[in-house]
């Protein structure tokens, strides 16, 4: 009987991260999401309210992500929010109004 050949590993390269001269970080509490048949598109911005009868929505900045990137952004995103509520307890969402074809927040 013959014995089964051990499992090759091969090894992970080394990342070295840097970032560009235009790199800037930014706060969103605003997200819309668009997407087609090549990619995903995200467009942060910044949401405010001065009155019930208007929200500001000021975009300033928008990533295009293969389909691939975006499955891999999810399930990051997932593992993280689910240490997150782990270690500082739920999140609850406020209900959301949807409209149709309107920008997802």
């Amino acid at each position: 009987m013959s014995q089964p050949k051990p499992e090759v590993q091969t090894p992970q390269p080394a990342i070295k991260l840097s970032s560009t001269d235009d790199y800037r970080d930014g706060y969103a509490n605003s997200v819309q999401v668009r997407m087609s048949v090549w990619d995903f598109f995200l467009v942060f911005g910044t949401m405010s309210q001065d009155s019930p009868e208007e929200v500001k929505l000021h975009n300033f900045q928008g990533v295009y992500l293969s389909p691939q990137q975006a499955k891999a952004l999810w399930n990051v995103l997932g593992h993280n929010l689910a240490q997150y509520e782990q270690t500082f307890g739920a999140l609850a969402l406020e209900p959301q109004v949807q409209s149709q074809g309107g920008p997802v927040h």
